[in-house]
């Protein structure tokens, strides 16, 4: 089992275990226009990339790019413009390895740190009871940082913008309190230049973004 998947698990049994314990708690109210909710989640940051990486004259090298998943604590602010519309950022920053992987070879090039904000427009549309879905679409910046090269290698990468999809819930548990399910989906494409363009990859990252944590209404 990936972590993702386990992540996913305990989210759906954690959201499970929210909704019997909220049964007999403090009453929770869904937010409302001007309500912000901050949440602190623990976040899965997993690239699917598997792109070709090519010489400098345009040929396959028989080799492609791999780049490792990060669990990190990332922060959540949504503010509500209307009951039903809310906008949302995330913070957060993951470091991920870089590896160049082909038939008979597996080595590191590069390590470095990522900041990934992503906003998002959500639209929820349930305004009652203790469980408030959503989903959204928005953007999202990558800015790489604090590169470490690897191997003899040298690599680098171009920072740029992508797009996002998101659906999750806020699942309330007792007063301002509530619990967060959030799976993201981000799509984001930059251009590797490794040894200083003897190879190139143009790597499309595209992300899943899975995070469980707990928010406050305020």
């Amino acid at each position: 089992m990936t972590f993702k998947t386990a992540l996913i698990s305990l989210a759906l049994a954690a959201g499970a275990a929210g909704t019997a314990q909220a049964q007999s708690a403090e009453p929770w109210s869904p937010p409302r226009a001007g309500d912000w909710i901050v949440t602190g989640r623990i976040t899965d940051v997993a690239p699917t990339t598997e792109d070709r990486i090519l010489t400098s004259g345009g040929a396959d090298s028989g080799l492609h790019v791999d780049v490792s998943d990060d669990i990190m604590p990332t922060l959540g602010f949504t503010y509500f413009l209307t009951d039903h519309w809310a906008v949302e950022a995330i913070l957060g920053t993951t470091q991920h390895e870089i590896r160049a992987k082909g038939p008979t070879t597996d080595v590191v090039v590069h390590e470095t740190w990522v900041l990934p904000p992503v906003v998002t427009v959500q639209y929820r549309p349930m305004t009652e009871g203790r469980v408030s879905p959503y989903v959204g679409a928005g953007v999202n910046a990558m800015i790489f940082y604090s590169g470490d090269d690897q191997n003899g290698f040298t690599v680098d990468l171009d920072n740029g913008l992508g797009m996002a999809l998101q659906a999750g819930a806020d699942i309330g548990l007792t007063g301002p309190w509530s619990l967060n399910v959030d799976v993201k989906k981000v799509w984001f494409n930059t251009d590797a230049e490794i040894n200083g363009g003897a190879l190139t990859s143009d790597v499309d990252l595209d992300p899943w973004v899975v995070s469980v944590g707990f928010g406050r209404k305020f």
